[in-house]
């Protein structure tokens, strides 16, 4: 999610302009254009979508959906192929009724008009960064333009089909957090944030080897991913995208990780308001708040034989560990104990209850390796505060209204999306 400048040229037209001369007797004629031509070609396949795009987009905000695959206007960095048709039809749906319209409905309908991105680029394939590995979902461009990777990946639309909770959840993780996350850059360009902000953690940013370090680390040291920890730029705007679009399962293992080796005085109660503020239940019967397991890590020692503790605490190993998640889970099922190439986990405790059973376990502590939870929440407060004062706007508002429209998302499908094909 890399951020680029557009360096902005004025024409010399504009400079012949100025020296031009305007008298009272000067005769207006008709324009020397041909406004005949319709803004929309109706000659073209795609003249359907393209007026769905004008009528709904370019109209009402003045944003332009580009679907065509431009090679001028991708970056050269990467090998990339064109956005799918359909796919491309059905996220600029999801656009407008999970994005645009939720941002006006709260903040009015300026807003948007105003500060909303003036170009979404949609690229059929992934991007993946030359000099990390890591794979790029989007990037903000100039504070105008968001630019969207892997829209093929998206399940596609067919008459009648329906978004299952996993489609859902690869819908936030690869479009709309990336959205939110840009679109939090675009505002914070116009109105900066508190300094204070990054203040909070500003021993442990690291711009160069963020990608290396996974969740656990990465929220144990106050960070919410461990992307945010590569920049305080990219931190504060991580804040806000996950506190909308973040699953309950993952503010789950977020607040887990962040408290499992210990609090501040003050803590529980602070992260408790906190997930009322999520409008997050977690005395629901059956909810991983109220089945989940800590397990030990501890790392090999090459000198010694041995494996020695790193003291951090797992939640869920298995579910960490990816392609190696069945063979795993087998392992701990079995006896308690598993070894992941260098690393060795055991079972620390199984918890039933988050509030009754998880909170009271977790020690109080003033030592500096407990503040994790603590400078999250920190954070948390000044990123929130500062959406409000400058904007108007209440992120976890944004949320519910989010949850509340992602639930009634195949309701939507049927009576409001309309896929074109190709004339």
């Amino acid at each position: 999610m890399k951020m680029k400048k557009i360096l902005y040229i004025l024409s010399l037209t504009t400079f012949i302009g100025v020296f031009s001369s305007c008298s009272n007797d000067d005769d207006f004629t008709e324009s020397i254009f041909d406004t005949t031509v319709p803004v929309v070609d109706a000659t073209k396949a795609t003249y359907k979508f393209d007026q769905w795009l004008y009528d709904n987009f370019m109209v009402p905000y003045n944003t332009d959906i580009q679907y065509r695959f431009d090679l001028s206007a991708s970056d050269m960095n990467f090998q990339l192929t064109p956005a799918e048709y359909g796919r491309s039809q059905l996220l600029a749906h999801f656009i407008k009724h999970l994005f645009y319209d939720v941002y006006t409905k709260y903040a009015g309908d300026e807003f948007m008009k105003t500060y909303g991105p003036r170009i979404f680029h949609f690229i059929g394939s992934s991007g993946y960064s030359p000099t990390t590995g890591t794979e790029v979902l989007g990037y903000a461009s100039g504070g105008v333009k968001i630019t969207l990777f892997n829209i093929n990946k998206m399940k596609p639309y067919t008459p009648g089909v329906t978004y299952s909770s996993d489609d859902l959840l690869v819908l936030n993780e690869k479009y709309f957090h990336t959205m939110h996350h840009e679109f939090s850059h675009i505002l914070h360009q116009t109105k900066s944030y508190p300094i204070t902000f990054g203040q909070v953690t500003s021993g442990s940013y690291d711009p160069i080897n963020w990608q290396e370090r996974d969740s656990v680390e990465s929220h144990q040291l106050g960070y919410v991913t461990h992307y945010a920890s590569s920049a305080t730029y990219e931190d504060f705007v991580e804040t806000l995208s996950c506190i909308i679009t973040d699953t309950d399962y993952r503010w789950m293992m977020r607040l887990i990780n962040a408290a499992s080796m210990g609090v501040r005085q003050g803590d529980k109660e602070s992260m408790l308001e906190l997930i009322d503020s999520l409008d997050i239940d977690v005395d629901l019967a059956g909810a991983h708040w109220n089945d989940f397991t800590l397990y030990e890590e501890s790392k090999y020692n090459d000198l010694t034989d041995e494996y020695d503790p790193t003291n951090r605490y797992v939640l869920d190993v298995h579910r960490l560990l990816g392609d190696k998640t069945t063979h795993l889970h087998q392992v701990i099922n079995k006896d308690q104990d598993a070894y992941v190439d260098e690393f060795k986990y055991k079972e620390l405790r199984k918890f039933t209850s988050f509030k009754d059973d998880f909170l009271p376990w977790v020690k109080i502590s003033s030592e500096d390796n407990v503040a994790g939870f603590n400078a999250m929440m920190k954070k948390i407060d000044i990123a929130t505060e500062w959406y409000t004062d400058k904007w108007g706007l209440y992120a976890f508002t944004l949320r519910r209204e989010v949850s509340d429209r992602q639930n009634k998302i195949n309701d939507f499908l049927k009576d409001e999306v309309t896929i074109y094909d190709l004339q």
